[in-house]
């Protein structure tokens, strides 16, 4: 159940054990998150980002003079082809398998059965010995912030902005947030990470952390850690917010 990395690849090595696989996806396209709106969608923005911030700001000093101007959508195009070179790949070796792909919800009706609901909503039940279970995760919603993905937008709608916003919050300082962060900052968003913590990327060791945290400062990223999000207000196409630190204190708006 779940065709992202850990799915794929126990469907294609217990194919190739000679087991009969299926495999279930309620996507169109298998490679889970990484594949689709994760990992290789946000390598690409990122690549693509800091060659034009390279042509912008670092081949003078090297005796080049050019003033590089952003197509956006050609920058989205360009990663949009790196997701359908991956997907198509991951199909490809799911069919070269032998392995039978239902597109659907699954769910473990019983011992050895699991249901899937189609995208027309029929159901079919597939009978097996053995289950794996990689059904990945979805995106966390925040308390008292509605994502609508026109202002207040998931991870996900941070891959594919229509234009560069003048200004951008980055609600969480962990690495999904500095990666999109530091991507439309290349492109010109005067971008601000709020972290409820007293420091950036949790799971990464300090020292690295804080040269880390130089480095984004230096490329012009904004910080306020130590300051969780109180509320979050839509106006027509801008957003209030209201913070206070996470020790408690006096609010402010941003």
């Amino acid at each position: 159940i779940g065709t992202g990395p850990g799915g794929y690849v126990a469907a294609i090595r217990a194919a190739q054990l000679g087991m009969k696989v299926a495999v279930v996806e309620k996507r169109a396209t298998h490679g889970g998150t990484c594949l689709n709106v994760g990992c290789i969608p946000s390598k690409a923005l990122l690549h693509a980002s800091e060659r034009y911030a390279e042509a912008a700001d670092g081949f003078a000093a090297m005796g080049i003079k050019v003033r590089p101007e952003l197509d956006l959508p050609a920058m989205l195009a360009f990663k949009d082809a790196g997701v359908k070179g991956n997907v198509d790949g991951v199909e490809f070796l799911l069919k070269k398998n032998k392995i039978d792909a239902v597109q659907g919800t699954g769910r473990i009706a019983a011992a050895g059965k699991v249901e899937v609901t189609g995208p027309d909503g029929k159901k079919e039940t597939l009978e097996t010995k053995a289950i794996v279970i990689a059904t990945g995760s979805e995106v966390a919603a925040l308390p008292g912030i509605g994502i609508d993905e026109k202002t207040v937008i998931s991870s996900t709608g941070a891959l594919s902005l229509a234009s560069v916003p003048k200004q951008l919050v980055v609600i969480g300082g962990g690495y999904i947030g500095l990666e999109l962060g530091s991507v439309w900052s290349r492109l010109g968003s005067q971008v601000t990470v709020v972290e409820m913590l007293d420091r950036l990327a949790p799971g990464l060791d300090g020292e690295v952390a804080k040269q880390l945290q130089r480095v984004l400062t230096k490329q012009g990223l904004a910080f306020k850690l130590g300051t969780k999000v109180v509320s979050v207000e839509t106006k027509g196409k801008s957003v209030k917010l209201t913070l206070e630190p996470a020790g408690g204190g006096k609010s402010e708006t941003l």
